[in-house]
């Protein structure tokens, strides 16, 4: 592992006005899951991702395809990179006392109000509240990194490095208020160049002493809040099918079907153990970026399962096979997203192409009759050929990437 012992240090004692000194954490930890304050912090993002999938839904639902997909994949970034701030500094520095909980809920108060501005930016790419809640975010993480660059001197440059790499680029974000409208599509791609580019020339300077473990539990989480959205919209088509006695022999199919997607998708995710796959920068960077896709996909799939509903009840305005596309798509995404980040190292033999092919077939299953019992046939398939096939186990993958990973 790149971080080193002697400098994560555990928290120190309470000091002074119950505050502590923010020591780095320390990244051998064992056993560190999720703290109470991080799962109540998640609960905003239920919310929020929530709203995103609905806007989405109600797009696809009325033919915007375009726009609805666009803003949808701008909104949930903005979702997502909120989450990832908060996420990382919280493994390597949370010292939980009452400052550091103070802080934390006042990211949590701009996270409601991105929540707020998720439709009127899906809608009309109208992003003023949540660049309002990016600046009230921003103004507790900006605190938080300085607290850490002033606790702790082996990590004042990176913690620096994020403070001011953050603030700005948050004055860039405040002035996409003020582009006209033809702009802020091509303006958000570089935006969002910038907000990458930060955490990989902070930790060029020190690496932070986050915990593989920690980390791993909180995408852990992160998953199941987006799978969430899905079982909730499965639940939603058994509600429909009551409600509808007409209809209750076309909706419980899709119903059925949804669920074992979603199980299915949980069943693929959590297949393979990723902790080896975070223990340095060259590897953790591209593992943290790429879930944004599985992680935008998923909740896009909630969005598929109520449009078919739609459809099957005559509501929406698109042609079945676009609607199809809604579900399978997003599927397909997840499955390769989490093939390439997590499987594509741990499989082995033929299971190991089969599984992006199948993906691509499950895409394909929107010009079957039933989209959703398709691809709910496929997934299970999928979820079959991983199981009956060798995973490499932790020690295992550990010796085969020991080259590229560097020194751990």
């Amino acid at each position: 592992m790149a971080q080193n012992a002697e400098s994560a240090a555990p928290l120190a004692t309470g000091t002074k006005f119950g505050l502590r000194k923010m020591q780095p954490r320390n990244p051998f930890e064992a056993f560190r899951s999720a703290s109470p304050l991080e799962l109540f912090f998640d609960l905003i993002f239920v919310v929020a991702v929530s709203l995103a999938s609905a806007a989405l839904h109600h797009a696809e639902s009325a033919d915007h395809l375009v726009e609805g997909v666009t803003g949808y994949l701008m909104v949930f970034f903005a979702i997502w990179w909120a989450w990832m701030n908060f996420t990382w500094f919280a493994s390597a520095f949370d010292t939980d006392d009452w400052v550091y909980r103070v802080f934390t809920l006042l990211q949590m108060g701009g996270v409601i109000v991105l929540a707020i501005g998720t439709g009127p930016a899906s809608r009309e790419f109208d992003f003023t509240l949540i660049v309002i809640g990016y600046v009230i975010m921003r103004i507790a993480l900006v605190a938080q990194w300085v607290r850490a660059a002033l606790s702790h001197p082996d990590y004042k440059r990176t913690a620096l490095r994020y403070a001011f790499g953050i603030a700005i680029v948050q004055v860039c974000w405040v002035g996409i208020l003020l582009v006209p409208t033809e702009w802020i599509a091509l303006l958000f791609i570089a935006l969002v160049v910038a907000e990458l580019a930060v955490p990989v020339f902070a930790e060029s300077a020190n690496q932070t002493p986050w915990n593989p473990e920690h980390i791993a539990d909180r995408y852990a989480c992160f998953t199941m809040i987006v799978l969430g959205e899905s079982v909730l919209a499965a639940t939603t088509a058994f509600a429909s099918a009551t409600e509808h006695g007409s209809y209750s022999a076309s909706l419980i199919p899709i119903g059925i079907s949804s669920f074992v997607i979603a199980a299915g998708m949980w069943w693929v995710y959590f297949s393979a153990e990723v902790i080896s796959r975070l223990e340095t920068v060259r590897s953790a960077l591209p593992f943290g970026y790429g879930h944004y896709f599985v992680f935008a996909a998923a909740g896009a799939f909630s969005a598929g399962v109520n449009v078919l509903l739609e459809i099957e009840l005559g509501e929406a305005k698109l042609p079945a096979t676009i609607a199809g596309l809604t579900l399978t798509v997003p599927v397909a995404l997840f499955l390769l997203g989490v093939w390439l980040l997590i499987l594509k190292h741990r499989l082995q033999g033929v299971t190991r192409v089969l599984v992006p092919v199948l993906a691509l077939v499950v895409a394909a299953c929107a010009f079957a009759p039933w989209p959703a019992v398709a691809v709910a046939l496929v997934i299970v398939a999928i979820v079959v050929l991983i199981e009956s096939s060798e995973v490499l186990s932790s020690q295992d993958f550990t010796e085969h990437t020991a080259v590229d990973a560097g020194v751990r």
